[in-house]
């Protein structure tokens, strides 16, 4: 759907507090974005995703997991859930308790975005870049329409992979591995 309205992040924020159902995010410029709700396909292969980050993460203890419905308000202006978000712990120590009880502040290290059946695939793109220019470390969106990964870091070209693969964690998540299946 195309941008109806234009919020400033605190207005953004209201808006969620007041509606905590709604998958909502603001791009840089300010326009609404409602997030379409995902099948049992994508919401299934989210929640594993969400699960095998979390396991690694139980065993280093190296940082805090976040699902979807965590929004991140990033410094280039947008505000942005992810399917999958990691950030690592002295980061997220660092914030105050309002900032952790709010959205928080900053880009997240790690993401990982799934393209769903409705997602078309420029605007997940340009998210993904987004992402990339507000901090994020390292990012992986998985199109399993396309049965591709694109890898997203700083000063980097996007890297694409095709499905079959297993991914690395590299040094934003040491040691963390991946097998990525169309």
């Amino acid at each position: 759907m195309d941008p109806i309205i234009n919020l400033t992040r605190q207005q953004f924020y209201r808006l969620c507090l007041a509606n905590p159902d709604l998958p909502l995010e603001r791009s840089p410029n300010g326009e609404l974005v409602i997030m379409s709700p995902v099948g049992g396909e994508g919401g299934s292969q989210a929640a594993n995703l969400i699960v095998k980050v979390g396991i690694w993460n139980e065993q280093t203890q190296l940082g805090i997991v976040f699902s979807s419905q965590t929004v991140f308000s990033l410094p280039g202006g947008g505000d942005r859930a992810p399917d999958v978000a990691w950030v690592d712990l002295n980061r997220w120590q660092a914030l105050t308790q309002e900032e952790r009880e709010g959205f928080p502040p900053f880009g997240p290290d790690f993401i990982i975005e799934l393209r769903s059946r409705t997602d078309r695939l420029p605007p997940l793109q340009e998210k993904m870049k987004e992402y990339i220019r507000c901090g994020v470390r390292l990012g992986w969106s998985i199109d399993r329409t396309d049965k591709q990964v694109e890898i997203y870091r700083p000063n980097q070209a996007v890297e694409i992979i095709a499905m079959p693969t297993l991914l690395s964690g590299e040094a934003v998540l040491p040691g963390f591995e991946l097998k990525v299946e169309p």
